[in-house]
């Protein structure tokens, strides 16, 4: 299957691959929830050619994730910000960091731990079920194919 047409798969993983499936794209949405909305920022923090970083954000404003608001006229100069559906990324993000500290260590010292705003100390994410309160594991949950 060509990766341009995933956007049309019945698969859940295959449609979100086709908004996310790249290296440079979570780049671009971790750094806006840093803060990080114009593009010459982006472009200099993720050292990214233009051709490719314009090529993402368009994907992501495409797909729902971003949205262009403009910051200056002349010439007409545009920040991206997080829509309300780029915003429910972030628990995927705080899941990619938490397993990639664990799985994928650094060689030296961390870019970034994750910490409590109500205590400062960092936060230990697990995946729960919102019905029972029960963490979600391979081992406790099922996926039914449907359709």
């Amino acid at each position: 299957m060509k990766w341009d047409t995933l956007e049309n798969e019945p698969c859940p993983v295959a449609r979100g691959l086709s908004v996310l499936g790249d290296r440079w794209t979570m780049m671009v949405v971790r750094d806006c929830f840093l803060g990080i909305r114009r593009f010459d920022q982006m472009q200099q923090r993720l050292g990214i050619t233009r051709h490719v970083l314009a090529d993402r954000l368009r994907k992501l404003e495409t797909a729902g994730v971003l949205r262009r608001d403009p910051y200056q006229d002349r010439p007409v100069r545009y920040e991206y910000r997080l829509t309300e559906q780029g915003k429910a990324l972030y628990p995927i993000l705080v899941t990619l960091i938490d397993w990639a500290e664990e799985n994928v260590p650094p060689k030296t010292v961390t870019a970034m731990t994750i910490l409590s705003q109500e205590t400062g100390r960092p936060i230990d994410p697990i995946l729960v079920d919102s019905n029972t309160g029960n963490p979600i594991t391979h081992r406790n949950v099922t996926v039914r194919k449907t359709g």
